[in-house]
């Protein structure tokens, strides 16, 4: 394997990381307005991935400064074809950031009302890098108007294709029943109940729509491990399904992670050896074109040997650290600062 190699899969493992990890706490954010009944239960519902949402951010930091740095014209191209759902995506993702930072910091005046437009926040910030993660992803696999010098020549419609479209559903589906599932393993009482009662629900729908992106995929650009990998994502959400029905919240959860490292790892698959595909196959950007010379790639690999496994473990241990399972028992009472405000006055 080359350098080149090296890192291309490196990046498909970083972006694995990323929607394994950032998956659920995105389903998390989906789940407020229907297993948050009331603050105590959003409370619950946003103390589960409390400890570790921001955390779960640094695996797509790395995937995109690994990108840059390793396969740069990739990295431009990307970030020019792509810009407006990219920048959709950052602006969720930063507003989902500071809603979860202020919805604690109620105002004197309209406490309530304070938190319920951060959660919307939080809700929005979920639901549309989801969607839009996915749309991206099916873009890659199905091919992008590239012109001879690598350059994308298409529009943002151009971008919202069927398979794309079905990539955005997939993905927030796998993401919402990932988050529930999630849910169930890190809680107790009542919300546990439901969120188990909800997987179920979801289970079907969510795997009817993997099913159809498996197979488009497989017709698109499949081979023989294409279809080891799709499979596995299927077999992973069945499984998943299967496993929460018998209230085995941990191996469900495993379950779901690994349907969705096998899609993620499945899309990389039918990308290889390019790193963007064109509708018009001459113009595909290959990973030979796109990556830097040989030193980058030397200095970085020693890099990536070294402080990659620190990150893990930090993580797996923070993790470890708040491996307890929480209820509304755990949460106090909120106070109505608007309230107290009147009756003071």
């Amino acid at each position: 394997m080359t350098l080149v190699d090296f890192w291309f899969w490196l990046i498909a493992i970083l972006w694995i990381g990323y929607f394994f990890l950032e998956g659920f706490d995105f389903g998390v954010g989906m789940l407020l307005p229907i297993l948050g009944k009331d603050e105590v239960h959003r409370r619950v519902l946003i103390n589960t991935i409390g400890p570790v949402w921001d955390g779960n951010e640094v695996w797509l930091l790395v995937a995109g400064g690994a990108t840059f740095a390793a396969f740069p014209i990739w990295y431009a191209t990307l970030f020019s074809g792509f810009y407006l759902p990219l920048l959709l995506i950052l602006v969720a993702l930063i507003l989902r950031a500071v809603a979860f930072e202020f919805r604690g910091k109620s105002s004197k005046l309209d406490g309530p009302t304070w938190r319920s437009r951060w959660d919307a926040c939080i809700m929005f910030g979920s639901y549309l890098p989801s969607i839009l993660w996915g749309v991206a992803f099916a873009n890659f696999v199905r091919g992008v108007h590239l012109d001879a010098d690598h350059e994308y020549s298409g529009t943002f419609f151009d971008l919202l294709n069927p398979y794309a479209l079905l990539g955005g559903l997939t993905f927030g589906a796998l993401f919402l029943l990932h988050g529930t599932i999630y849910v169930s393993l890190k809680t107790v009482g009542a919300i546990r109940a439901e969120a188990t009662a909800l997987a179920v629900r979801i289970g079907m729908g969510t795997v009817a729509l993997v099913l159809a992106f498996a197979i488009w995929t497989q017709v698109l650009r499949g081979d023989f491990g294409s279809l080891v990998l799709m499979g596995g994502m299927v077999l992973g959400v069945v499984a998943g399904i299967l496993l929460i029905r018998l209230h085995q919240d941990g191996w469900a959860f495993v379950a779901m992670g690994a349907g969705i490292a096998s899609m993620v790892g499945g899309i990389f698959w039918t990308l290889y050896p390019n790193v963007l595909p064109a509708l018009d196959p001459a113009n595909s950007l290959t990973t030979t074109i796109a990556a830097s010379s040989d030193y980058p790639l030397q200095v970085m690999t020693w890099i990536a040997l070294v402080f990659t496994p620190l990150v893990i473990a930090y993580q797996a241990w923070t993790y470890w650290v708040f491996r307890k399972r929480i209820g509304t028992q755990h949460i106090p009472m909120p106070v109505d600062h608007g309230a107290a405000h009147k009756a003071h006055r």
